[in-house]
């Protein structure tokens, strides 16, 4: 059963793992059409907005010019000097001089029959007042757009307004709307209040309606909105040559998914299972290994060690499963178990025995962050014990970035707990970050021990210590003829099968009575 629903799941992931970048090609190939598409209309609308903000500069800088002239109102100088104003700027179409509500004269020349624009649609904070879709007879035979400051006004051409070029050759419409007035200014193409006067208001950016894709762009300071629209039938042109160049990138990796996933399957998945049945089992045993003095055999405490038990009571070595532990993200799970079966055995027994400590290995990952400093607070006042008695342990490649794990060290000490480097000289050992990291104990790797009499390295790395005011703990001390060279070149402390192997609760109790202060 166990097997069928392996496979099931391992079906199951290859399946996700083929389909998925297939399905995210084909979404992404769309999503990066569709956002060029709405880009360019975004675009060709904020063009729109620009092109306007001139049109109404020039406009108030014409007015502001002719509301400086000083000449009898609808003279000859006067009409002069409007037509100079109306063929200084481009977008001008006419100038016109406004008294007590009617049109005077204009750069046209005066007018027989006096006009009125009414009440004006737009009414500015600097004096600027603005007529929408306004028609009289003043020369033009279609709706114009005023913006008048008295005594003085100036007849703009709608299209002007919208006078903007596509960068390509897609068909985009363009429309100017008043955001006070909700009325068309100017439009290119007809376009009906139904399909935009619900988006406007509600303050929409985008909108589809009947094939077709909408862009507003608003121009809060000129009171208008620009909105661009065009037919969807160039973005499906669009996705489909988004998809020629999307569609090959996932299908590649929907093979290379498989493979790996295929791959990853067969080494991890089993064993990820088990360790994760194992924590939730509790089938993880742990062991001490004693720690003693070397100056007199002493026994000071151990160092705990992970077992894991296997059904044809075989036991598998950390070094195995530790790593797939870590790969799969349990290990963290794995060390908190660890404490709390440290804290079962051995609380009592530290509470009584405060010269004594335990050390616990932490993996990499679990000195990056304060969690294991959290998690383990609670179970020392629990059982009264003192930070100092229990210590963390930490291989090199733990402190390969020093700038992100030096400063949780540093809150690990602050704490009270001493910090090992475990292994030193293994990995990714650096004298030059090593005198800059906030440690304890330099733990001296098994390897350097059993070459004691062709070691070249061990006597600088001793030195070093004593320097940085380091303590030591040689690993792997199997023979008194190393006990001797350690403690002569003042190794403080030693752990291994000359002293006793690793040991379980009750058997590690006794061996430290046995080996207290002997000399």
């Amino acid at each position: 059963m166990a097997n069928r629903k392996l496979v099931g799941l391992v079906n199951g992931v290859l399946i996700v793992a083929v389909l998925v970048p297939i399905v995210l090609s084909i979404y992404l190939a769309h999503r990066n059409a569709e956002a060029a598409f709405r880009a360019e209309l975004g675009s060709f609308a904020g063009r729109a907005v620009i092109r306007a903000n001139r049109v109404v500069d020039q406009a108030t800088k014409a007015l502001d010019d002719i509301n400086e002239f000083h000449y009898t109102n609808c003279s000859p100088e006067h009409l002069q000097a409007m037509r100079r104003i109306a063929l200084k700027y481009r977008y001008l179409e006419e100038v016109l001089f406004e008294d007590k509500g009617y049109i005077q004269c204009s750069s046209l020349g005066k007018l027989s029959d006096r006009e009125s624009l009414g009440k004006p649609d737009s009414v500015g904070s600097e004096g600027y007042v603005a007529w929408y879709n306004s028609q009289t007879d003043l020369g033009f035979q279609r709706q114009m757009f005023y913006i008048g400051r008295p005594p003085h006004m100036i007849a703009i051409d709608p299209q002007s307004f919208i006078d903007v070029i596509p960068s390509n050759s897609n068909p985009i419409n363009i429309a100017m709307i008043g955001l006070n007035s909700e009325k068309i200014i100017a439009s290119n193409e007809l376009l009906k209040p139904e399909i935009w006067h619900s988006a406007l208001v509600q303050g929409k950016e985008a909108f589809q309606s009947q094939e077709m894709a909408y862009v507003i762009r608003r121009d809060n300071n000129l009171g208008v909105a620009m909105i661009a629209w065009a037919p969807l039938g160039p973005l499906n042109t669009s996705w489909y040559h988004q998809l020629l160049i999307w569609l090959p990138i996932g299908i590649a990796f929907s093979l290379a998914a498989g493979w790996y996933i295929m791959g990853l399957l067969r080494k991890l998945q089993s064993p990820r299972t088990r360790i994760a049945n194992a924590l939730k089992n509790r089938d993880f045993t742990v062991m001490y290994q004693p720690i003693v003095n070397l100056q007199n055999g002493e026994g000071i405490g151990a160092e705990v060690l992970l077992r894991w038990k296997q059904p044809d009571n075989t036991w598998l070595s950390p070094d195995i499963f530790i790593p797939l532990a870590e790969e799969a993200g349990l290990i963290t799970q794995i060390t908190e178990q660890v404490i709390d079966k440290l804290f079962s055995e051995l609380g009592d027994w530290l509470h009584n025995h405060p010269h004594h400590h335990i050390s616990i290995n932490l993996a990499p990952c679990d000195i990056r962050n304060v969690h294991v400093l959290n998690f383990i607070r609670p179970y020392l006042t629990r059982y009264g014990i003192q930070p100092q008695q229990i210590a963390f342990e930490v291989t090199e490649r733990g402190f390969a970035d020093p700038r992100l794990s030096a400063p949780v060290v540093e809150q690990f000490r602050r704490a009270g707990h001493p910090i090992y480097i475990d292994d030193f000289g293994t990995g990714y050992s650096s004298l030059s970050y090593l005198q800059n990291l906030a440690v304890d104990v330099l733990k001296i790797d098994k390897s350097f021990v059993d070459a004691l009499e062709y070691q070249k390295v061990m006597p600088h790395i001793i030195e070093m210590a004593k320097t940085l005011d380091i303590a030591m703990v040689a690993e792997g001390i199997e023979t008194t003829d190393q006990a001797a060279w350690l403690r002569e070149h003042g190794v403080q402390y030693g752990q291994g099968w000359l002293y006793s192997k690793a040991l379980p609760k009750q058997a590690f109790i006794e061996w430290i009575a046995r080996n207290h202060a002997i000399t």
